[in-house]
């Protein structure tokens, strides 16, 4: 007997550094999980890419790790749902599904250039209009053009038809379903700068501003749909797709933000703070993104978004390249063991730096070194760097006139009490840890389960949302605002 209720639904979460498959029962709670990290690679200065086939292989082994562990339980497996780190861009072959090139990650800073020549141009405006994003290397239409660019020939078989663009949820679906299906959702499609989020279409006049032909693109389904059914070989028979959404939306749902106003933050790779607008896209004057939150039965709720591009990266920074922690989980301690930052602020700017700044050529620095400074100095400026950017993001959503009372959090680094009561010191807001972090896999399982009829509604979601800690300000004004001012002198000097 089991403890779990089922029908089971197996989320898959594709992300930056690793790809996990996470079954859940239709409470909640999770059933199996499993993970694989998989290479990063940097060409040259400011370019990220990841092998597709690492990419796939890593989804399988462990989307069959998962299920095959799920239903030994006894319980059985209804639907998949997928999420993905965004703006990843892949272009591959429509008939053999092989890749034409690497995929270009959501980091990758090399058509910062052709950026800066659209916007002195004077297209920006145009696009954000429609598109509710900047003009930035970030999104995935220049990466895409690029792509087309620069493999002999590609551009003219894209044109042809013979090529399939598609972010990392398109690519994943395609080799589900033994390419049967070229698909994608509503919200990784408001991604691309290439989709009109007003109208909810692919935008002729974008595609023809950033020369991605239209033949190659993915048809734009809701977040809770029919998005094709697996090739019986991958687990046994096959499995309905029936949810996707891009991870920051997917975490969204998974956090039962379905009141305008509701607001989450989430820590992995990147930090990414989403807050519900409704049914209307909340224009930002304060260079954040206006976006899709989901799309449900062909009706859109829209979302304001600011994106920092490094939070977790930067403790795999400590560990990788500096070697001062051997697991993020040191980092706490080393925190805890001196009472302040004692002057040293860590700016991440390592890809360049998100909103609410937008500096693609940004690099890293480090402030306020002295003889003294050691192990526990670098690495509590590395969390505290995390809670600065996210203090950016806070005051540009106020000025533009959303109102927040508490911030809802998830991802890893979250487990980090020492962090989770800093963050909330500095916002001077409470902050409410789940108990379920991982709800990123969670929305997108709860988004397939509406589809397959699992759940009835999105109240019946929000009543199955737990808390597990709840972290209040107890920092003095005084000390916040000297925090704050170090971290503007630090942040001062890296835009310089």
């Amino acid at each position: 007997m089991t403890d779990f209720e089922a029908p089971y639904i197996l989320a898959i979460d594709q992300g930056t550094t690793s790809s996990r498959a996470i079954v859940f029962d239709r409470n909640g709670r999770i059933v199996a999980s499993a993970q694989q990290e998989f290479p990063q690679h940097y060409p040259q200065d400011g370019w990220v890419e990841h092998d597709p086939e690492d990419i796939w292989a890593t989804t399988l082994a462990t989307a069959r790790e998962a299920f095959a562990t799920a239903e030994k339980t006894g319980g059985e497996i209804a639907a998949i749902g997928i999420t993905n780190q965004r703006e990843t861009t892949l272009v591959w072959d429509r008939k053999s599904g092989a890749p034409v090139y690497n995929a270009i990650v959501w980091q990758d800073r090399r058509t910062t250039d052709q950026c800066a020549g659209l916007r002195e141009d004077g297209v920006e405006t145009h696009v954000t209009a429609r598109t509710g994003l900047l003009l930035d290397p970030y999104f995935s239409a220049t990466k895409a053009a690029w792509i087309l660019d620069h493999v002999e020939g590609a551009r003219a078989r894209a044109e042809n038809g013979e090529l399939a663009f598609g972010t990392v949820d398109s690519f994943l679906i395609s080799r589900l379903t033994g390419g049967e299906r070229h698909v994608t959702d509503a919200t990784n499609a408001s991604r691309t700068l290439l989709y009109n989020i007003h109208d909810n279409h692919w935008d002729d006049a974008l595609l023809e501003k950033f020369r991605v032909p239209k033949e190659m693109l993915p048809t734009v389904l809701n977040c809770a749909d029919d998005f094709g059914r697996t090739d019986p070989e991958l687990f046994g028979r096959a499995l309905p797709i029936c949810g996707v959404a891009g991870d920051q939306q997917a975490a969204a749902f998974g956090q039962a933000c379905f009141t305008p106003g509701d607001i989450k933050s989430t820590y992995g790779t990147g930090c990414f703070v989403v807050i519900n607008t409704g049914d209307k896209p909340l224009a930002s004057h304060n260079k954040l993104l206006s976006t899709i939150a989901w799309r449900m039965d062909g009706k859109t709720t829209y979302a304001l978004e600011g994106s920092i591009f490094i939070a977790g990266a930067a403790i795999q920074w400590l560990r990788d390249e500096l070697q001062i922690i051997k697991d993020a989980s040191e980092t706490a301690a080393l925190a805890e063991s001196i009472e302040t930052n004692n002057g040293v602020y860590l700016v991440p700017a390592f890809t360049g730096l998100g909103a609410p700044h937008w500096a693609p050529k940004a690099r890293g620095l480090i402030s306020g070194l002295t003889r003294g400074a050691g192990r526990a100095e670098i690495a509590r400026a590395a969390l505290e760097s995390v809670v600065y950017q996210t203090a950016d993001l806070m005051t540009a959503i106020g000025r533009d006139g959303a109102v927040t009372k508490t911030l809802r959090v998830d991802g890893g680094m979250v487990a980090n009490d020492w962090l989770m009561q800093f963050l909330a010191d500095i916002l001077g807001l409470p902050v409410e840890r789940p108990k379920t972090l991982e709800t990123t896999a969670l929305g997108a399982a709860y988004l397939a389960g509406l589809k397959a009829g699992i759940f009835q509604d999105t109240e019946e979601i929000a009543e199955r949302w737990r808390l597990d800690a709840r972290f209040q300000p107890a920092m003095a004004p005084e000390d916040r605002r000297r925090n704050l001012a170090g971290w503007s002198e630090a942040l001062r000097r890296t835009l310089a």
